[in-house]
């Protein structure tokens, strides 16, 4: 692929600024749609976007109580390194066995949940505003996932130390699930390599790459594939299960949509 002149730094810095004054072409109703940005245009959309902010100020806040509390360096640093080390194993587990399981869209209680934390995000990979979980969903559970470790280790200081590492690393996250459905093609092997796997999950079959940044659960768990001809095609890649079938019976997904579940993205009937 040709380097283009946004790819420079000169370049890059300014398609950044101008992507300020085009922001609503980009737009699908309230939504950035990824399909049509750049890398430019996503930097400035994920750096003023209200939920990274505050997840940035959170890891701010987070990291003074640590800070405040006399934390220890080995301490400290052995509840980093656990939280790192843990991270992509519980994001697994939460994306297989619960934003993949059919229980909570079966539930008239908690489907608009499921709605909001996962379908949407597969009925249309594209759209930043569904990519990104509700905070209200995300904070509470990385909090309940890392603090217990961090408060194991060393108490106030290491509890606080640990949320800030986890918030630390669901931005990460966040930045490089928005480059895996991004229209951009990474010059970083590494990169292009992940956003390979993650596309596979969204359009080949939803039944395994469930990573983003680290598939070493899926290579574990034995979910990992690495090209489209290892499996046959999901006829469920797009609806998770959540078929006309399915919402005939379980009608509240569907009640809140106003439609019945789309077999292909509008992003991708429009891509072609």
């Amino acid at each position: 692929m040709s380097q283009s002149s946004s790819d420079q730094p000169e370049g890059f810095w300014r398609a950044f600024w101008a992507a300020r004054s085009n922001q609503g072409s980009l737009r699908t109703g309230r939504s950035f749609d990824l399909g049509k940005m750049s890398l430019p245009h996503l930097w400035m959309a994920y750096l003023t976007y209200p939920t990274i902010l505050l997840y940035f100020a959170l890891i701010l806040v987070s990291s003074a109580i640590a800070i405040a509390c006399g934390p220890r360096f080995g301490t400290t640093l052995i509840a980093v390194l656990l939280v790192i080390g843990i991270y992509p194993f519980a994001w697994y587990a939460i994306h297989r066995f619960i934003l993949h399981g059919r229980w909570l869209y079966r539930n008239p209680v908690t489907a608009s949940l499921w709605k909001r934390v996962h379908f949407d995000h597969h009925q249309d990979p594209h759209l930043l505003d569904v990519l990104f979980g509700s905070p209200l969903n995300t904070i509470p559970t990385i909090a309940i996932i890392v603090m217990p470790i961090g408060w194991a280790i060393d108490g106030v200081s290491t509890a606080f130390a640990a949320l800030a590492t986890g918030l630390v690393m669901t931005c990460i996250y966040e930045f490089f699930h928005c480059i895996q459905h991004l229209a951009y093609k990474p010059r970083w092997k590494w990169v292009a390599r992940i956003k390979q796997l993650h596309v596979l999950h969204h359009f080949h079959d939803e039944d395994g790459n469930y990573g983003i940044t680290n598939y070493a659960a899926d290579r574990l768990f034995g979910s990992f594939y690495r090209e489209a001809r290892a499996r046959p095609r999901s006829a469920h890649v797009f609806d998770l299960g959540y078929d006309l079938e399915e919402a005939r019976r379980y009608p509240w997904v569907m009640n809140r949509t106003g439609a019945p579940p789309k077999q292909r993205p509008d992003g991708a009937r429009r891509n072609g």
